[in-house]
């Protein structure tokens, strides 16, 4: 049979050839293996990312793949600018995507718990509609929300504190209204804050020294403070110079983006108001709370205010307040109020204060400061015989997520003696960094011991440099200047970052097992509770870093993925960076939402080793802004 036959060929090769074959073929296949081996170490130890080239960031045509470094540098020109109704995004596999196209144009300061419209339904009594009011997940966006037209990348710090873009913020309202008192000024293509406030009109600088003559401001024992109702931020500005960091908050009201102002300028803010909830920080926190010209009806509804405010001051911290009603002999005619409405209210103020048992122990000029005791032994003494305020019962005084305020004192814990300090002695600044915090040492915490912090600082000590090793740019001094911990923890990533010129905002997820914000501030860093279920209380573009370690594990089956990074994407600045730490499925999907918002990443090993789990994915958003308003409305 012919197919049995050899050919003719095969009747005169010799056994040998054959063999030469076999060895021909197998050193080819393991010279293919060991090359394909080489190439997957080589891509696994670059810090280059596959990604689509051409076109910009909303970019519609496919072009060929090209293997690129992860950029962290700044790259904005008008003329680079893509229009913004081109919805139309592109997937790093080469097809069309329309999964979160951009947002309208009027949406540029979206602030979806804050909107202007949603809080008309809320009462005016108390301030209620301007307290946090989200939408329903109905009423969720699923759209990025875009830079004003011409968005600049902010001045670095410490120039950002005196200019910012009028681009970034194109409101000159402030500057008509507060011409006389030197808030802010509008010089060609720029504001310029000369540092000025209704109360110091010769400056925050002079302003603070005022405030030093009157209590030590540079021993160390005054490090977190809080401004109510802070304008553009100014005090905080320069404190931060003093080692002092300040959360500034403001209502986001008639004067237009004066938050906004304050984080442009590099100044930690919040929308916030003193309203009928709890301010969202724990009990102790801050070492001084301040008020200058607040508009914050201290006296009103039986004093609950300033016993919010008691709540969040350590013991032996202060409050400081000048304008309306102090020193109202000689200000009175300027401020339009009657000498008798003037001197009730300062009397009001001055009976809730004795209250609460504060003493004050200075009032010089346009300033008074009361100092809250450090224990309240002789407190429960004096409440014997004047009963209000009450103290609070059955109330945990850290709790302050849409906790209501109570017009009661909370008490300070227990001590054995008229001098210790109830909760503990805090360490000065900058000992108090690496302490061991009050509440570690009193065992409040659950799970968190001496031990455990420790290890967390030398875990951050070595976490830090390898962050640092995967963006170059979090060595360079005044690349990033706000920074937000969406996962605190201890707050040892903002520890880490001490020496740098930043800040950082702690968040502490209220759904996180440990609540350990109080240990945050007792070392001396700032920070919220807060729920990433929901909108965060800021504007849009606000960080210039965000830190989310754990933060999808953590929400799993609570809330849905892409709406918290649609969230970070309208908080982070253009060209702003974001480190992702989680489990590898986890980051794996978090990769593939943000290639649709049009982020660069990359996706690195753990510090622990590619046998580790956990991954860390470094991401870019990419630079795109609103078209001019001619080329929006065409």
């Amino acid at each position: 049979m012919a197919g049995l036959c050899p050919g003719p060929l095969s009747l005169y090769l010799p056994l040998k050839f054959y063999k030469r074959i076999n060895i021909y073929y197998m050193l080819t296949v393991i010279s293919l293996c060991s090359l394909a081996y080489l190439l997957g170490t080589y891509k696994h130890h670059t810090t280059t990312v596959f990604l689509q080239k051409g076109g910009g960031p909303c970019a519609t045509a496919a072009a060929p793949f090209q293997f690129i470094s992860l950029e962290f540098q700044s790259h904005h020109t008008a003329e680079d600018l893509v229009p913004i109704n081109d919805t139309t995004t592109t997937n790093f596999g080469g097809g069309s995507l329309n999964h979160f196209p951009p947002c309208d144009v009027k949406l540029s300061e979206y602030t979806p718990c804050e909107d202007a419209e949603r809080s008309l339904k809320f009462p005016r009594e108390r301030l209620i509609y301007r307290e946090r009011h989200c939408p329903e997940k109905s009423e969720l966006l699923k759209c990025r929300v875009p830079a004003p037209h011409g968005y600049r990348m902010p001045f670095r710090w410490p120039e950002s504190r005196d200019m910012v873009w009028y681009a970034n913020v194109p409101h000159k309202w402030l500057t008509v209204e507060k011409a006389g008192q030197n808030w802010v000024r509008f010089e060609g293509d720029r504001f310029t804050f000369p540092g000025g406030g209704t109360m110091f009109p010769n400056g925050a600088d002079a302003y603070i020294d005022e405030i030093g003559e009157l209590i030590d401001l540079t021993g160390g024992m005054v490090r977190t403070a809080i401004d109510t109702g802070c304008g553009v931020a100014s005090l905080g500005a320069y404190l931060s110079s003093r080692d002092i960091l300040t959360v500034s908050f403001a209502p986001k009201d008639t004067h237009e983006a004066q938050v906004q102002f304050a984080l442009e300028r590099g100044v930690p803010a919040l929308i916030g108001v003193l309203a009928s909830n709890r301010l969202p920080y724990p009990s102790r926190a801050f070492d001084m709370a301040h008020c200058s010209r607040c508009l914050i009806p201290w006296g009103q509804f039986d004093g609950i205010y300033l016993t919010e405010v008691d709540r969040i001051l350590r013991p032996g911290g202060y409050w400081v307040l000048s304008g309306p009603p102090i020193n109202w002999q000689r200000h009175w005619k300027g401020w339009n109020r009657t000498k008798e409405d003037l001197s009730s209210e300062q009397s009001t103020i001055e009976s809730i204060a004795k209250s609460l048992c504060w003493k004050k122990i200075q009032r010089k000029g346009d300033l008074a400061i009361w100092q809250k005791p450090s224990n309240h032994m002789l407190c429960k003494k004096f409440k014997r015989v004047f009963k209000k305020p009450s103290f609070c019962k059955a109330q945990d005084p850290d709790q302050a997520w849409y906790t209501p305020m109570e017009a009661c004192l909370t008490p300070l814990p227990e001590v054995s003696g008229m001098r210790e300090t109830a909760g503990g002695v805090l360490e000065r600044w900058p000992e108090r960094l690496t302490a061991i915090p009050p509440r570690i040492n009193n065992e409040s915490i659950e799970g968190i011991t001496a031990e455990v912090f420790n290890q967390d600082i030398e875990i951050w000590k070595k976490r830090i440099s390898y962050y640092k090793s995967l963006n170059n740019e979090l060595s360079q001094s005044g690349r990033y200047r706000n920074f937000l911990d969406m996962n605190a923890n201890l707050g040892g990533f903002a520890a880490s970052l001490v020496d740098d010129p930043v800040w950082v905002m702690n968040v502490v997820p209220i759904e996180a097992k440990i609540q350990t914000l109080g240990i945050v501030y007792e070392r001396g860093l700032i920070g919220i509770y807060h729920s990433w279920c929901e909108a965060m209380s800021t504007y849009p573009r606000t960080y210039d870093f965000i830190h989310a370690d754990s933060v999808f594990s953590l929400y799993q089956d609570r809330c849905e993925m892409e709406d918290i990074l649609l969230e970070m994407d309208r908080i982070l600045r253009p060209e702003g960076s974001v480190i992702f730490v989680d489990d590898v499925d986890v980051l794996v999907k978090v990769k593939d939402n943000i290639d649709e918002m049009q982020w660069e990443s990359r996706m690195h090993d753990h510090e622990k080793g590619p046998h580790h789990r956990e991954k860390v994915l470094v991401a870019v958003k990419q630079y795109w802004a609103a078209p001019e308003p001619a080329q929006a409305s065409s």
